[in-house]
């Protein structure tokens, strides 16, 4: 983009609703503390109502945050949904903001307000983080102009309002970054703030509001005004841009020939048509697009011509059903005739027409028939997908939904997931309603299950044993907070959970039934066994329990409380599919699909798989090699270990390479490497997906020196064959390339941050690692390339790539 070009959104062309996030309050609340009965003081309780006012005028209800009593701090972070979408508001719109306090008897305290204007005097829409001053004792005025403006007037702003300014700035990226000297920006202007602090006394209270922000800026224009700029005169040979209204639109010539050529008397003629040598190759190149590439004109055309000739080729029906014109009556119903008559599809295929680019109920209906040949083991490979597609269908009761709900009575793996998957999207409040339906389905038909001839258990207690479910991991959330306000180190907080779950909460050591554990619902757990259930050394404190099985046995798993786990979630589940995929080739690569499950936005469970990070192994082992030594000892083998051991590392190395490179896996360290005894080595924390990685300079590919070390290094025999493994494994994973664009495509409307951000980017992105353009030959030569390109930086023949890359591995 040119330094004159500038690129921006219309408000009256954005169809989403306002949102904006409730951050905290910053400087001291008004110095009457609230009294109990007792003349002791206690903390306040406080919330935010958030008003939306068009042209002074109240649109909409006031939206409410939860309350918080945080002592000295009060932080909401609380995201806030509007029912007003932006191509509804007007050059005037406001938001008010009043904090109200309830801990002071039955009538709410008023602790003040503040209002601010939702474009800029650029008719620009603000974005970024806001501070805005509360006017103590007033209720936020919605009128136009306010009484209560939230921001500073000119004449009282200081330094420390300028630099706020610019950390707008900063945070929006309209400043560049540059680690070393923002670090040191950031101290001064601390240092700055607190003494404007001291010298003012910092009696003003602030409420920090954080608008939410799209990919270029909003400019304001109402609906259906004249968009036709004079363009500008200029005397010079530079270019000038100049709006055409035009573009977009249909030109009307093409679509009088387009109706044409698909008319109804056209259909006899095109029944016996045959496609010459060149258009079959044209044919056979469209077929081999992705499922994210929209066709032009002349392709939907072609397909369109020769659509009686392509019914026998399944591949095909995707691709015609997207040369449909669906507005128009009569092509649609030749369309769907065809539809039924063609080749039956393949199970990838039919996750496309489940995608929001297919909006025809018999489309999506026709996808669901396909869906019914899967086997239960496939189709829980694909659940957490077809659950995100409910989004796209047109009724809550669709026919995705009672199908899930059907497959889900007749086995309780797929039950209780559905249901997890489910549960947690109830929490998005655009789509509540549609996953409550299919929730309530669920529920009203296991309950109408009778029990089998074979003693099974009847609807009832099934649904009871998954409602346990939730009832289980609500304990643990209370348990982890109480384990935060332990005062203490590691052992202490482990000593106090051990105590817990001895005395307070005995009922969790031997559970008064039987629960399905929420990871394998197929293994019923019996208990906690306390001591052998430990809280890891980490900011959030997780929990490691040990739980008792029915059959004697025990299993362990972490439980976790403040971090959102659905994007590690679809992370291991693509892992857990790619392991099948190379297995359905004969290539076990040793790879460890830990079962994870989010059962909430910031909670949820995984599997505990017993090993070590690589930092740790490093530090007590020096290398690798050392460590594998002490468990598979072997003075004849390679290295002096186990030749399958070593075979087992150098598989596993591979496989997660091929996989952390497609999926663009990003913040590798020593500490997120994980091996086990038997020499797997697998990665955890998937916190940046799609090329994000908050560290500078990534290589193309994670592989660490260490790693190549316990090989025997780049000139051994064995990293020869740890980089044939890698490029076989690229291969066939490339050959369901369509699978899993089509699944992370059904992501598209999901809340997983790094999906959610940009969907349309990331799914190229992770189309673009495939290189579909290369045949199999050509991508053996290109991934060696790259992984000797990734090496290179581990070695001294590159000194400024070597330190550029080993700073990343630090």
């Amino acid at each position: 983009m040119s330094g004159r070009e500038f690129r921006f959104f219309l408000s009256c062309d954005i169809n989403l609703p306002v949102t904006f996030r409730v951050e905290r309050l910053h400087g001291p609340l008004p110095s009457s503390p609230t009294k109990s009965p007792n003349s002791e003081e206690i903390n306040a309780e406080l919330y935010v109502e958030c008003a939306l006012y068009i042209d002074g005028a109240p649109f909409g209800l006031p939206i409410r945050t939860r309350l918080e009593s945080g002592g000295a701090s009060y932080c909401w972070n609380e995201l806030i949904t509007m029912s007003t979408k932006y191509r509804d508001l007007t050059a005037h719109s406001q938001l008010a903001f009043t904090v109200w306090d309830v801990s002071c008897g039955k009538d709410e305290g008023l602790i003040g307000g503040a209002t601010i204007l939702l474009f800029n005097n650029k008719m620009q829409l603000k974005t970024g983080k806001q501070k805005l001053r509360l006017w103590p004792g007033k209720e936020a005025d919605g009128s136009f102009p306010t009484t209560t403006p939230g921001k500073v007037p000119k004449h009282e702003r200081g330094e420390v309002e300028r630099l706020e300014k610019l950390v707008n700035k900063y945070e929006r990226g309209q400043i560049q970054c540059v680690d070393w000297l923002d670090r040191l920006t950031f101290e001064a202007m601390e240092k700055i703030k607190e003494r404007e602090n001291c010298k003012n006394g910092n009696s003003s209270l602030y409420l920090v509001v954080d608008f939410c922000s799209l990919e270029h800026r909003v400019v304001f224009q109402e609906s259906g005004a004249n968009f036709l700029l004079p363009s500008p005169i200029t005397s010079s040979n530079e270019h000038v841009t100049v709006w055409d209204p035009e573009i977009g639109k249909i030109n009307p010539s093409e679509h009088k020939q387009l109706k044409l050529a698909r008319s109804l008397t056209r259909g006899i003629i095109d029944r016996d048509l045959k496609p010459s040598s060149n258009e079959r190759k044209s044919i056979q190149r469209i077929l081999k697009y992705p499922p994210t590439r929209i066709l032009n004109g002349d392709e939907r055309q072609l397909l369109w011509k020769f659509r009686f000739s392509l019914m026998s080729e399944k591949r095909a029906l995707t691709k015609f059903l997207r040369c449909v014109e669906w507005s128009d009556v009569q092509e649609a119903k030749q369309a769907l005739e065809l539809m039924n008559r063609w080749e039956m599809i393949d199970v990838c295929d039919a996750l496309e027409l489940l995608s929001p680019v297919f909006e025809r109920e018999e489309v999506r209906a026709y996808a669901v028939s396909v869906l019914e040949r899967a086997d239960d083991e496939e189709l829980q490979c694909y659940l957490l997908q077809l659950v995100q597609a409910l989004r796209f269908e047109r009724s809550d009761k669709s026919r995705l939904s009672l199908f899930l709900v059907k497959r889900s009575l007749n086995n309780i793996e797929l039950g209780s997931f559905l249901r997890w998957y489910v549960a947690v999207e109830l929490y998005d409040p655009a789509y509540a309603k549609r996953f409550y339906s299919t929730y309530e389905i669920l529920e009203e038909n296991m309950m109408k299950l009778s029990a089998g001839p074979s003693g099974e258990e009847d609807g009832f207690k099934l649904w009871q044993s998954l409602v346990r479910q939730t009832e289980l991991t609500a304990q643990l959330c209370s348990i982890t907070r109480d384990l935060r306000n332990v005062r203490g180190n590691t052992q202490k907080k482990t000593e106090k959970l051990r105590q817990l779950l001895s005395g307070l909460l005995s009922e969790l050591t031997y559970f008064e039934e039987p629960i399905r554990s929420p990871l394998a619902p197929g293994v019923l757990i019996t208990g906690i066994v306390p001591s052998e259930s430990t809280i890891f050394k980490s900011a959030l404190h997780p929990l490691r329990l040990t739980f008792r099985t029915d059959n004697g046995g025990t299993c362990k798993v972490i439980f976790k409380k403040g971090d959102d786990l659905r994007q590690d979630q679809l992370v291991v589940q693509m892992v857990s599919l790619m392991d099948r995929l190379l297995k359905l080739e004969n290539l076990d690569l040793h790879l460890t699909p830990y079962k994870v499950l989010a059962t909430g936005q910031d909670e949820g469970m995984l599997e505990f798989i017993p090993s070590r990070s690589l930092a740790q192994i490093l530090q007590e082992h020096r290398s690798i090699i050392n460590y594998l030594q002490k468990f598979h000892p072997d003075e004849h083998g390679p290295f002096g270990i186990t030749a399958s051991c070593l075979e087992t590392f150098i598989k596993s190395c591979a496989g997660y390479s091929v996989i952390t490179y497609i999926l663009g896996v990003g913040d590798r360290h020593l500490d997120n490497l994980l091996l086990t005894d038997d020499g797997r080595l697998f990665h955890v924390d998937f916190g940046f997906i799609l090329g994000r990685d908050p560290k500078h300079f990534p290589p193309p590919m994670k592989l660490c020196k260490e790693m190549v070390e316990a090989m025997g290094g780049a000139e051994s025999p064995y990293y020869t064959r740890f980089k044939s493994y890698c490029c076989e494994a690229y291969n066939i994973i490339r050959k369901s390339s369509n699978l899993i664009l089509n699944l992370f495509h059904l992501m598209a409307g999901s809340n997983i941050p790094d999906i959610a951000s940009d969907p349309e980017k990331g799914i190229l992105k992770l189309q673009e690692k495939f290189r579909l353009d290369m045949d199999d030959e050509a991508c053996i030569h290109f991934f060696q390339d790259l992984i000797n390109e990734s090496v290179s930086a581990l070695f001294p023949q590159m000194v400024e790539t070597i330190h550029r890359w080993a700073q990343y591995w630090r």
